[in-house]
């Protein structure tokens, strides 16, 4: 009978996981299995992040520009210079950067920042590259979304220049699980 039970309970979780990781953005699969439970996905507005006083931080990866939090930021690789594509469930998990984006003070960053219009906001852009923040870094310095693929595209942490950082191979661990983590 237990067993029976927590069958059940398994399949719910996987209906439940399933059904959040759903989205416009089309297939994909996770390539890191530290995304966020799917409990943290919401039907509420995505809180964002503020453009002011961003900053650089050495990571585990490389150097990366952080908020004034220490979150890293990302770009996503399906937006452009001019839009964001990460709409709905996606910016649930990955709040846009709002704001005019500025340097903290002191700091030099030789990338040029901006802004793109997003749903009557401003959403801060660094060479090009509309920024985010990502639901499953739950602490300063963390890279975790970095080369992830979710929501129908590649997530990289924002280097000083601009550029993706590069992403990490695979541990023996990542590559040889089955689960298929969220695609959000």
């Amino acid at each position: 009978m237990l067993n029976r039970w927590w069958a059940g309970a398994g399949a719910a979780a996987a209906v439940v996981v399933l059904a959040a990781c759903g989205s416009s953005g089309g297939s994909s699969s996770a390539s890191s299995s530290s995304s966020p439970a799917a409990s943290t996905a919401s039907s509420a507005p995505a809180s964002s992040a503020s453009a002011a006083g961003i900053k650089t931080a050495s990571t585990s990866k490389g150097t990366v520009l952080t908020n004034a939090q220490g979150d890293t930021l990302y770009w996503f690789a399906l937006d452009t210079a001019t839009k964001s594509n990460c709409t709905g469930s996606c910016a649930a998990y990955w709040p846009p950067v709002i704001g005019k984006p500025s340097a903290a003070s002191g700091m030099s960053l030789p990338g040029k920042w901006g802004t793109i219009s997003r749903s009557g906001q401003l959403q801060a852009t660094y060479d090009g590259h509309p920024l985010y923040t990502y639901k499953g870094d739950t602490a300063p310095g963390q890279v975790n979304g970095n080369g992830l693929n979710a929501s129908g595209g590649l997530w990289w942490a924002v280097t000083p220049s601009g550029a993706k950082l590069a992403a990490a191979a695979p541990s023996p661990a990542a590559s040889s699980s089955s689960s298929g983590g969220g695609g959000y």
